[in-house]
């Protein structure tokens, strides 16, 4: 029964699957900021370009 509360506790795979989740859950967050701040300055670009034509 020790043996496997060691074997059980030393086991990190769960963890490692975490950490990855929570890196893509980031550059997931980052992607989404540079989307609508790129869309709110193209939005405001071609207003600009439909008022002038």
């Amino acid at each position: 029964m020790n043996e496997f509360f060691k074997k059980y506790f030393s086991d990190e795979d769960g963890a490692t699957a975490i950490e990855y989740g929570l890196i893509v859950a980031g550059i997931g967050l980052a992607i989404s900021a540079v989307v609508v701040t790129l869309g709110v300055d193209i939005t405001a670009t071609f207003t600009n370009i439909s008022t002038f034509l």
